[in-house]
């Protein structure tokens, strides 16, 4: 009844009431006049659509909540080759994330030629919701059954032409990521008008008061009035805040009473009816166009994905994932195989190379240590992003490609949704928790699609504590791969810090508990070329990114040299690093990771290398070096999403649990005579 109840209130964005607090709309980004805007749900394939239309690619993962920004390219399949936009993910016009108040608003502009509205064709009813919410808004609206071919493998038949009388707008069937359908849905939304007609009875209660708040509306650019009433009737904060700037405090008041007349003549929220009403509607449609096989959803696929949601498969098949495409792949393989074999190239061929060019080219030593030596730019600091960081960040990127492209993840997130209820969370902050092991820097941006605040700034402190990034995960799992004891002490240490800190902002950061809510994406094969290409462009962002980094860190750490300032800070840390029962040659692992912390990581790797730590310093460094601060980039997006008094209080507090976690760490394996 409860997961009813939850569906019914998405189904007419009911469970939004929170968003009335919000301080006003965000800047949506204004649709280009006769620009065709692309919406729907999360991960109905809108951006494979987007880049099937365009030419342009935008990740296109199957995952929600991956298209976090507004896209834009232009449409050559379209007469007149207009502007397309790839909108963020929404599930009704009454928003509750920033990711969702910006596709209300780009949808609100009113300036569209044309509204695709892409839905998955095997869950039509759960998506119909918000087609009607797009058409009563008198949109110039084109529905794309997208996932065509799959509705079909399960036996789903839709009468497209019954579907589309029923809702008076263009049906076009379409499989985005082989390009089926697309001429068709071309044609469809060159020729876009308003729904000849489309009408849900609210009863004769919220039809009055539908109709007055209309006339106190008027008639203006974007949703039409009656749409707008009823976002007003579901108490949408950002759409009152709206009318008070067109219309001023005395047409709120109205409306305001107006509300209350309806509340108060009947016994049942207004939300609930209006939920009740459009689900009947949807239920009729549904009904006359829609065939479900009563063994829809008992193949192998839905199988495999229940067992991967049941904590008693799910767990094992989790253990599992890790273990071959983290600790085998990433950590053997990776860390292992490829590192070896391109630190041996550096070591005998590069770095030699470049210390002659260096001696031949550059009479000053002083600048030839900027080059080469033991912290030059090609010997320290491309090495380090080449040699080490690179090949362990590309196997990372084919692991975490395969997964996302399978519908895995969301099925984790299913699976650990009452773990993260415990830390403030739900599962759906799965999505930047697990952006964060490839870049933390973007998941913390991606946290808007958490629903409130407190989430937001809870996600945040985690990210920038125990996640990891794809560089700083894999060296750290390079670090640790040949000492499964010191990788268990690790993983341990690192999981306790992450549900302590999170179940200690859980009750400090005040706030309403979290809900949960999330579409489930088919579980499928990956396909290679969407492997391939989500890897490709993760790498170029990488090496745009990450490479310029390492580059500058060389660069700060010859200026100290010379200055002196890299040798006293070098000393001023060989304290702390012998607190946590470290050698002296750490605090410059320790030093590089104020720079970057997988800069910092790669140090320590460095000194592993060299046969320079022992079971327990590999644990410790791991555990102080993976809670270790945030990277300057991860600091300037915290800042920008939270102020500097936030930002500084986190960096603050990741600090001191980073060193405090590494020294008791220190001290209890002293304490137990453990050696790892």
């Amino acid at each position: 009844m409860a997961g009813a109840t939850a569906w019914l209130r998405r189904l007419s964005g009911a469970d939004r009431r929170a968003a009335g607090s919000a301080p006003g709309p965000a800047p949506g980004r204004e649709p280009q006049a006769g620009g065709v805007l692309i919406v729907g749900c999360p991960n109905v394939g809108k951006s494979a659509l987007f880049n099937r239309l365009t030419g342009r690619y935008v990740a296109v993962s199957n995952y929600p909540g991956t298209t976090v920004e507004v896209s834009t390219g232009y449409a050559p399949l379209i007469a007149g080759a207009p502007p397309v936009i790839d909108t963020p993910g929404m599930y009704s016009l009454l928003p509750i994330t920033e990711e969702e108040r910006v596709a209300r608003e780009t949808v609100a502009a009113g300036a569209a030629r044309a509204v695709v509205h892409v839905v998955d064709s095997k869950n039509l009813q759960r998506m119909l919701g918000l087609t009607l919410q797009l058409a009563e808004a008198r949109l110039p609206l084109v529905l794309a059954l997208n996932m065509w071919d799959e509705a079909a493998e399960l036996g789903v038949r839709i009468n497209v032409e019954r579907l589309a009388e029923a809702l008076g707008v263009p049906v076009v069937a379409t499989v985005a990521t082989q390009g089926v359908g697309l001429d068709a849905l071309a044609e469809r939304i060159a020729a876009a008008r308003p729904p000849r007609w489309l009408y849900v009875d609210y009863g004769p209660i919220l039809e009055g008061a539908i109709g007055r708040i209309s006339r106190v509306l008027g008639r203006g650019p974007g949703l039409a009035p009656r749409a707008r009433a009823l976002l007003l009737l579901q108490g949408d904060g950002d759409e009152e805040a709206r009318l008070a700037r067109e219309r001023g405090a005395d047409a709120v008041a109205r409306v305001r009473r107006i509300i209350a007349d309806a509340a108060r003549a009947t016994d049942r929220p207004l939300d609930y009816q209006v939920a009740m009403a459009r689900k009947a509607f949807v239920d009729r449609i549904v009904a006359q166009a829609v065939d479900v096989p009563a063994d829809a959803g008992r193949g192998l696929g839905e199988r495999l994905s229940r067992l991967c949601m049941n904590p008693l498969t799910g767990v094992p098949l989790l253990v599992l994932v890790l273990y071959v495409g983290l600790y085998k792949f990433v950590g053997e393989f990776g860390a292992g195989t490829v590192v070896n074999f391109l630190e041996t190239a550096f070591g005998h061929y590069v770095n030699p190379w470049v210390d002659r060019a260096a001696e031949q080219v550059i009479p000053w030593p002083v600048l030839r240590d900027l080059v080469g030596g033991q912290y030059g730019i090609v010997t320290l600091g491309v090495r380090y992003a080449v040699a080490i960081v690179l090949p362990i960040v590309g196997t990372f990127f084919i692991a975490f490609s395969i997964l996302e492209d399978s519908g895995y993840l969301p099925r984790l997130a299913m699976l650990i949704d009452h773990i993260f209820k415990r830390i403030g969370l739900n599962g759906r902050a799965v999505i930047p928790m697990v952006l964060g092991f490839g870049c933390d820097t973007m998941a913390t941006m991606v946290t808007r699609t958490l629903e409130s605040r407190r989430e937001r700034l809870i996600a945040t402190l985690l990210l920038a504590l125990a996640i990891p990034c794809s560089a700083q995960m894999g060296v750290i799992l390079g670090l640790v791969a040949g000492h499964p004891a010191a990788m268990a002490v690790w993983a341990g240490v690192v999981t306790a810090v992450f549900l302590a800190a999170g179940t200690l902002a859980a009750r400090l950061v005040p706030g309403d508990p979290p809900q949960f809510y999330m579409e489930l994406p088919p579980l499928r094969l990956p396909r290679p070329a969407n492997v391939l290409v989500k890897t490709y462009t993760r790498m170029v962002w990488y090496f745009k990114e990450v490479l310029p980094l390492f580059v500058l860190a060389s660069v700060l750490i010859w200026v100290g040299r010379i200055t002196g300032v890299f040798d006293l800070l070098t000393a001023a840390l060989v304290p702390v690093v012998r607190a946590l029962g470290l050698p002296d040659h750490a605090s410059e692992a320790i030093l590089f990771g104020f720079f970057r912390r997988d800069y910092g990581a790669a140090g320590l790797y460095d000194l592993h290398q060299h046969g320079s730590l022992t079971g327990n310093q590999i644990a410790i460094a791991a555990i102080t070096l993976t809670l270790f601060l945030p990277c300057l980039a991860q600091f300037l997006m915290m800042k920008k999403e939270h102020g500097w008094r936030v930002t500084l209080a986190i960096s603050l507090f990741v600090l001191v649990v980073a060193l405090g976690s590494g020294l008791a760490t220190h001290l209890a394996l002293g304490l137990l005579g453990v050696e790892l």
